[in-house]
């Protein structure tokens, strides 16, 4: 891959909605040329007989079964409840 370019390191600052100096633009013209000269290198990797992955270690989910048990009752729910009213748990109003 060639090099960014200036002006493809303004088009991409427009599009984020950000304003750039030249300076700027230089700079990152250098700093993301030199990204992208850095990831060109695992190009040169041979990766022909490696499986791909989406995790390097060899992870799975563990869940328990999903059984019905017995839960607690609503009075036992709102026993520590510091506000309750009606059988309901009552808050702060958010809306006016």
């Amino acid at each position: 891959m060639a090099d960014i370019s200036k002006d493809e390191v303004k088009h991409v600052a427009n599009l984020a909605r950000l304003a750039i100096s030249e300076e700027e633009a230089d700079m990152f013209t250098k700093q993301l040329s030199s990204i992208i000269e850095y990831a060109e290198q695992l190009n040169e990797l041979d990766t022909e007989h490696v499986e791909p992955t989406t995790h390097v270690l060899d992870l799975k989910n563990v869940m328990r079964k999903d059984e019905p048990k017995e839960w607690i009752s609503k009075d036992e729910a709102l026993r520590n409840a510091p506000d309750k009213q009606e059988g309901y748990f009552r808050v702060p109003s958010i809306m006016e």
